[in-house]
């Protein structure tokens, strides 16, 4: 216990120092290297293969499983909401309603699992992308501020792939 205290004690001095003298390596840089490993890991710049599919992983859970709540929203209200539903492409209401619900709900399911994850992302970056600069008019700091991130976690996952922990993994080995 007394190691312990001795070296709270040290680690503020030795940040301080580490600061105000730069050129040295100071006790505190040491201790991180030496004494607390965690530490050491969470200042780290390194990554693993593992820690990519786990953040791969929740990337997907949590943009898959927020968007699904959207989409079914709108695949229960469908009748009311095809009649005034906005068309950005001049398909129809009801065709837009539809194209945006297989995105927002089929599509996040398929992304949710990591089953054609890529293939599922390209019709929820077209929806986010008509939610914020045709719907919410641009408005990336406003209204679509929320319509803005899905696009950017879907056009992540557009390049990144689904990660190793998924369908997508099982199927191709």
């Amino acid at each position: 216990m007394n190691k312990y205290k001795a070296m709270k004690g040290l680690t503020f001095r030795c940040l301080l120092l580490s600061f105000l003298r730069p050129e040295k390596p100071s006790k505190f840089s040491l201790l991180l290297q030496t004494k607390i490993p965690s530490m050491k890991k969470l200042f780290s710049t390194k990554y693993s293969d593992g820690s990519v599919s786990f953040a791969l992983l929740m990337l997907r859970l949590t943009a898959g499983g927020l968007m699904i709540q959207h989409g079914y929203d709108k695949l229960v209200k469908f009748a009311v909401m095809s009649k005034g539903f906005p068309d950005p492409f001049g398909v129809g209401s009801t065709a837009s309603l539809t194209m945006t619900v297989f995105a927002e709900f089929f599509c996040a399911i398929l992304l949710l699992v990591g089953l054609l994850t890529r293939l599922a992302t390209v019709p929820l970056i077209i929806a986010m992308a008509v939610a914020v600069f045709y719907a919410h008019k641009g408005q990336v700091f406003g209204e679509g501020e929320h319509a803005a991130l899905f696009l950017g976690a879907y056009i992540t996952l557009l390049f990144a792939g689904p990660g190793k922990i998924s369908m997508d993994r099982l199927i191709g080995k």
